[in-house]
């Protein structure tokens, strides 16, 4: 339907500057010679300044599907263009998931090693605040 619209507006843009064209023409009889001869050479320049419109280039191979075309590069690419990011987003959060656990592991690790190295009494292993004084401490010895 976008070639239809162009190619009516090429026929009535060409057929506007065929009337500008026959109106100016039609006063060029009263001038003299040399006018006229100015005015030929500006129609020359204008003509060769004119916009170049550019040819259509048709395309290798168009598949369609539906009610939408692609160009037939090969449905793969695309399967693989929708692939790719995914498995780029699995992998980082993979990466992410085994640093956060190998993290609270090594934390796990420093408190029962202070635990397990350090003189305590008995009930200082069930009070409520006992952890984050061993983190605090661990971290301020460092």
């Amino acid at each position: 339907m976008n070639t239809t619209l162009s190619a009516s507006s090429d026929a009535l843009e060409e057929q506007f500057g065929r009337r500008v064209a026959s109106r100016l023409s039609a006063g060029n009889l009263d001038l003299s010679h040399e006018v006229g001869e100015r005015l030929r050479a500006a129609r020359v320049q204008a003509v060769a300044r004119r916009k170049v419109v550019p040819q259509l280039r048709t395309a290798p191979a168009v598949v369609s599907n539906g009610r939408t075309a692609v160009l037939g590069a090969g449905w793969w690419w695309t399967r693989i263009g929708s692939v790719v990011p995914l498995i780029a987003l699995v992998a980082g959060l993979m990466a992410i998931s085994v640093l956060q656990e190998d993290n609270r592991a090594n934390e796990l690790a420093e408190v029962d090693s202070a635990l397990l190295t350090d003189d305590l009494p008995p009930a200082a292993y069930t009070d409520p605040g006992f952890a984050q004084f061993l983190k605090t401490d661990a971290t301020s010895e460092r």
